[in-house]
């Protein structure tokens, strides 16, 4: 018989900000809902699930295999306002960034509710939005590339979060 280790709900929100590659964002949406994400907030350029018709976009689909249709998600297209939003409602903001400020991701303890932010594939997110937020965290490299994938990098994210 197998067992199944029953994990504690936090609730985690999601932001993608300016994410370019729809097939990252629907391979985000399979992470998500195999983390249990609360929502996922998809603000700048990123592409939603929906195009501007409102019909559903077969490049996210590719890769989110359904869980675009099982994750709720709204497009917001203010990141600075969206923040103020959950800063009101006391949602701690944790972006996922290389920085001089940031801590190994191992080292963070998710204090629910929490919002993980995730920005750009080679931008990352700018020093003003990261003046925005409560803290910072980074995976460590070990080999030559600087950088994982952001939906790998998101996915690695969130399961240390959601274990914390």
């Amino acid at each position: 018989m197998v067992s199944q280790k029953v994990l504690k709900q936090k609730d985690l929100y999601l932001i993608l900000h300016n994410i370019r590659s729809a097939h990252n964002v629907g391979a985000i949406f399979r992470t998500a809902d195999a983390t249990g994400v609360k929502k996922i907030f998809l603000t700048g350029y990123t592409p939603t699930p929906l195009d501007k018709l409102g019909k559903p976009r077969g490049d996210i689909a590719k890769t989110a295999l359904g869980s675009q249709n099982e994750v709720v998600w709204e497009g917001f297209n203010d990141l600075t306002k969206l923040l103020c939003e959950m800063r009101k409602k006391k949602i701690e903001i944790i972006a996922l960034e290389q920085s001089p400020d940031s801590i190994d991701y191992k080292k963070k303890i998710l204090m629910a509710p929490g919002a993980l932010l995730v920005g750009n594939e080679v931008r990352g997110l700018s020093a003003r939005t990261l003046s925005k937020v409560d803290s910072i965290i980074e995976i460590p490299m070990k080999g030559k590339k600087e950088s994982l994938n952001v939906s790998v990098a998101c996915g690695v994210a969130l399961f240390r979060l959601l274990d914390s």
